[in-house]
Formats: C-alpha cells, structure tokens, sequence
C-alpha cells in the first residue's frame, strides 16, 4: 500500500497541484497586502477618510465587520481579475503556438521538380540583376 501511495503522491497532477496551491496562497497574502494596505485606505480616503477596518455594527454582544467584509469582496475580486487576466495571457500564448504548429505542419512540401524550378527562377533573377 505504501508503494501505491508513494507512486499516487508522486504523479505530476498531485505535484503541480501542490505547487498551485502554495503559489495560489503566496499571491492571495499578496492580494490581501494590496488590499488592506493601499487600495482601501486610499478608497478610504477618497470618501471622506473612511477605515473600513473599523467599520461595524454591534447587536448587544455580536459584532457584524462589514468593513473586513468589504475588504474581502475587494479581495476576491482582484484575485478573480488576476486569474482572469492570467488565463487569458496562458490561452493566447498557447493558441499562438498551436497556430504556427498548424502553419509548419500545413505548409506544402515542394517536389524535387518545384525545388529545381526555384533554384531555376532563383539563378535567372541574379543573372539579370548583374547585367
């Protein structure tokens, strides 16, 4: 069993996805760095030296922190925009290979006599550009 474990751990998906996710969560802390310590203060301020840190609403001991909520769905949406963006970069470079890899496999092969004809037009245009 040991064996079978060590060959499923060692698979490239679980590895990559291993790599993904400690990637994913070193990029959310940067996220969240932006968030909280950039973009919502300077928001804040823009509307009138707002915290939204701060901001909350007490109902006798619970405390609602819509400000941290507020916070957070900035967060996600600048992740989800990242990602996006991130994506559609990995989509264009892919398919801009696959269509030069169609444009090599679809180019014509010529034949000897089409080469021969080439070399032919080739020596003529040198022959009067020397003249």
């Amino acid at each position: 069993m040991w064996k079978e474990f060590k060959e499923f751990a060692m698979r490239g998906n679980v590895v990559d996805l291993a790599v993904g996710v400690i990637i994913g969560g070193a990029f959310g802390k940067i996220v969240s760095s932006l968030v909280n310590d950039i973009l919502m203060p300077l928001v804040g301020l823009l509307l009138g030296g707002v915290d939204f840190s701060g901001l909350s609403w007490k109902f006798g001991k619970a405390v609602v922190k819509y400000g941290m909520f507020i916070q957070t769905v900035v967060d996600f949406f600048i992740i989800s925009f990242s990602i996006f963006v991130f994506v559609k970069v990995l989509n264009k470079l892919y398919w801009h290979n696959k269509k030069e890899e169609e444009i090599k496999d679809t180019a014509p092969t010529l034949t000897k006599e089409e080469e021969l004809l080439m070399e032919i037009r080739d020596l003529l245009k040198q022959q009067r550009e020397t003249r």
